[in-house]
Order: C-alpha cells, then sequence, then structure tokens
C-alpha cells in the first residue's frame, strides 16, 4: 500500500489517478477538511446579500488534459469560465493602471515601454545564450531583456501570482519553460514562436467557488482519512509505519510526502534529519487578503481586466487586485463591485504585521485613490495566511537534491514545493506519479 500524507490538491490529485489504476492507497490529512490553501467562503452581509471569496487560489488555468480531469471528477457542470475581459492585465504606473500588451506584436506598437525596451525585446532573438548557475529571474531577464521590463512586468507578475522577489527565485526553478527556451532555442522569443501552436488555456473557477475541486476529488476517493496528524514515521523491512498523534499506526511500502515543507519537517525529523533540515530552510512569506466590495456607480474605473497588479518600483502597500468581479460572475450583488487585494509577500512581508484595522484602512485608501472610488467598502473580510507559497530561491535546492535521491528509498515528493507551484503543476505531477508508482507496485497496469 502507498501512504500519502497531505490532502491538498497534490495529494488528492494523486490519490485519484491512484485508485484509478487500482493501486492501494492511504491518503492522510491532519484537517478535518481536504484542499489546503483552497478554501472558499460563501459570505452573507448584514443586509442578507451573498459574496462567493476565495481566501487561496482564485481561478485554474485549464487545458483540454485538465478539462478531462474535471469531467472524470464530475464537476464539468459547476465549471464556470472566466469573463471575456479577463484577458486584459493591468500595470500600475505613473499613477494609474495601464493596460499591459498582451501579444509580442502589441508590445512593439503599444506606449506602455520606452522605445529601448520594445528595441531590447527585439533584439533579444540574436543574443548569445549563456548557462548561469543558480540564475535569478531578475538577472535573465535584465540579460536577455531590459532592466523596465524587469520592474513593470516580471516584478508585478511574480509579486502578484507568485508571492514572490524576482530578484531571488531562480529562473530554473521557477520558470523552467523560459530556461528551457534559451538552452534549446537561442532565445526566449524563438522559444515561444516554435511553441505558438501549443494549446491556449483560459482561467476557470467553479459556480460555488473554488473549493469545489477539492471536495470533487475528496468525493470519489475510498481511502482518504481527516483529521490524522502524521507526528512520526519510522523504516522498517516492509516499507513504513507511519504514526498519529492518536497512537494509530499505518504500515506502507512507499511513502509520498504532500504536505507543506513545515508540515513535512516535523514527522521527518527522526528517521531523515537531514531532509528535515533542509526543508526548514525553504522560505514561505507571509500574506493576506483582503475583500471589498463598493457599491458599483461610486467607483470611476471600467475595470474591464483581471486585475491590476503594483510593482514594487512604485512604492504601493499592496501587490495588486483581482477584479473578482469582473472575472467571474457571481461574486457579488449585480450592482456592487468585489475587489480581492494582496498585502505582504515575499517583497513587503512587513506589511502583514500591522493590525486589522491599519490593514483594512491603507487597503482602502490605496484602491479610493487608483480606482476613483467616493466612498467607504458595503463589506470587508480579510484572511492572512503566516505561510503562503514555498519560494523558489536558493534555499529551495538542498531540499529538491535529497528529494530526489530519497526516490530510491522509495520515499516520493508530490507537493507545491518542489516541480511548480500552480494549481495545474500540482494535479498533473499527481498523475505522472501515479504512472511512475504503478509501473513499480504493478508493471503494465499505467498502460492499461
Amino acid at each position: 500500500m502507498i501512504g500519502i500524507i497531505g490532502a491538498g490538491i497534490s495529494g488528492l490529485s494523486l490519490a485519484f489517478y491512484l485508485q484509478k489504476l487500482s493501486i492501494p492507497y492511504i491518503l492522510l490529512e491532519a484537517s478535518e477538511q481536504a484542499g489546503g490553501y483552497i478554501r472558499s467562503m460563501q459570505e452573507n452581509s448584514i443586509n442578507r446579500k451573498s459574496y462567493i471569496l476565495e481566501l487561496g487560489p482564485n481561478s485554474i488555468m485549464l487545458d483540454s488534459e485538465l478539462k478531462e480531469f474535471i469531467s472524470e471528477i464530475g464537476l464539468q457542470d459547476e465549471l464556470l469560465p472566466s469573463n471575456d475581459v479577463s484577458q486584459n492585465r493591468y500595470i500600475f504606473r505613473a499613477g494609474k493602471y495601464r493596460k499591459l500588451p498582451s501579444k509580442p506584436l502589441q508590445l512593439l506598437f503599444n506606449s506602455f515601454f520606452s522605445f529601448s525596451s520594445k528595441v531590447a525585446v527585439f533584439k533579444e532573438r540574436n543574443k548569445p545564450k549563456q548557462t548561469i548557475e543558480n540564475e535569478t529571474l531578475t538577472h535573465f531577464f535584465e540579460r536577455r531583456f531590459s532592466r523596465e521590463i524587469v520592474d513593470y512586468a516580471l516584478n508585478p507578475f511574480v509579486a502578484g501570482i507568485y508571492a514572490g522577489d524576482p530578484d531571488q527565485l531562480l529562473v530554473a526553478k521557477a520558470f523552467p519553460q523560459l530556461y528551457n527556451y534559451e538552452q534549446q532555442h537561442g532565445s526566449v522569443l524563438k522559444g515561444f514562436i516554435k511553441n505558438k501552436g501549443a494549446e491556449r488555456r483560459k482561467p476557470y473557477s467553479f459556480k460555488k467557488g473554488m473549493q469545489t475541486l477539492p471536495e470533487g476529488i475528496a468525493q470519489q476517493l475510498t481511502h482518504l482519512k481527516l483529521g490524522k496528524t502524521i507526528n512520526n514515521i519510522q523504516k522498517n523491512n516492509n516499507g513504513f509505519v507511519l504514526y498519529t498523534n492518536e497512537g494509530q499506526t499505518y504500515d506502507v511500502k512507499q511513502l509520498v510526502i504532500a504536505t507543506s515543507a513545515p508540515a513535512a519537517q516535523s514527522f521527518l525529523s527522526d528517521t531523515y534529519p537531514e531532509f528535515s533540515q533542509a526543508l526548514g530552510k525553504i522560505y514561505y512569506p507571509p500574506l493576506t487578503a483582503v475583500h471589498s466590495a463598493y457599491k458599483r456607480h461610486e467607483v470611476k474605473h471600467l475595470l474591464n481586466g483581471f486585475g491590476g497588479l503594483n510593482p514594487k518600483i512604485e512604492g504601493l502597500y499592496t501587490s495588486g487586485s483581482i477584479w473578482s468581479s469582473s472575472v467571474f460572475p457571481g461574486r457579488c450583488p449585480d450592482e456592487e463591485v468585489l475587489f480581492t487585494t494582496f498585502v505582504g509577500g515575499s517583497q513587503l512581508p512587513q506589511n502583514t504585521t500591522q493590525s486589522e484595522q491599519i490593514t483594512l484602512g491603507k487597503v482602502h485608501q490605496e484602491l479610493s485613490e487608483n480606482y476613483q472610488i467616493t466612498n467607504s467598502p458595503i463589506y470587508r473580510n480579510m484572511h492572512k495566511w503566516d505561510k503562503a507559497l514555498p519560494q523558489y530561491d536558493v534555499n529551495i535546492l538542498e531540499a529538491h537534491h535529497i528529494a530526489e535521491q530519497l526516490e530510491n528509498e522509495q520515499v516520493f515528493v508530490c507537493a507545491n514545493w518542489k516541480d511548480g507551484v500552480s494549481l495545474p503543476d500540482c494535479i498533473k505531477k499527481g498523475k505522472q506519479l501515479a504512472e511512475q508508482l504503478a509501473k513499480v507496485y504493478a508493471p503494465g497496469v499505467a498502460n492499461g
């Protein structure tokens, strides 16, 4: 039997595919709720108005493979495509939100970037290929493009989507596709051109919020056990024994770690002390999500896009906002608009240390100024993650190296701190690991 610790999206996906392949497993989750960071709230205000709030991921980018997965778990009728305006992305620059060009040709004929940056983009195809050990995203983009593109495209994107700092994140780990474009094609632009036929993906959610996804997977699983906190593991001749806080034990042949690094650090400390110490080095910055609803007619900005991101160079308090009511219908009453605003992350962690009153006040002040809002919010909610997303910087390398070595001892990792943090990454690596384990556990099963 395969033991999986952690029922976030990675562990759930792995268990689903193992079950599909008729491979015995046990999925153990410390919480009474599956899904990890995927949390949705349906809130009612004092006026009995309903809001759907996302505390974690706000959407998922779907391709045909993932749409098939959604159908397999029976959620196709709950799927909610994003509105067309979600293709538009905005960046704060020189006192207002400006639309970011979405295609290379638009970039060349748009006034968002300076002429020198446009020339740098055009020349990137002919720049020599380099291989720089542990190169950061900032260094990579500045070397191949320009500092302006780092400041006004890369920086806000990385901060808004990954709560990260491009000065610290490693290009080969955080954006391996871009790294591979240079290595394989000699240029990022050439890589994009070569892959222009790749399937376009679109943001989706679910009618009742993103939490529908983990709940839908969990309902399909026959060997999911909630409220089971693993506090220790021990090796024996047959594999591993997993010990819970309640004194229960589970004997498994292979072990899959699908928890956050801090959680794994705790239960691995006795049997794998070096791995445990390496996991303790992985940085998870704090991040606060603030939801604010306003009367539509009191917000002068059109909000005709996915949201607005704030480059660090602009000196704003927040990292940016998703315009939730523009992206998906039904997130708030029709006569209102809903913002999901992010505070903190690895670039501005100190902003999460203030009181709720101060945080809400600063968020409202910034929204009011930048979106021309003439009144106070009708409804607000705030949720803080003390440890948000794992950062793919130099501090993660040792844990990745040890994890790869431990596969020889039948210890595997299926978590967002290795091989990608996005929901599609987590689902797909769950499928890949299930197929890998199936070949070992029952040769021939994975291929039908």
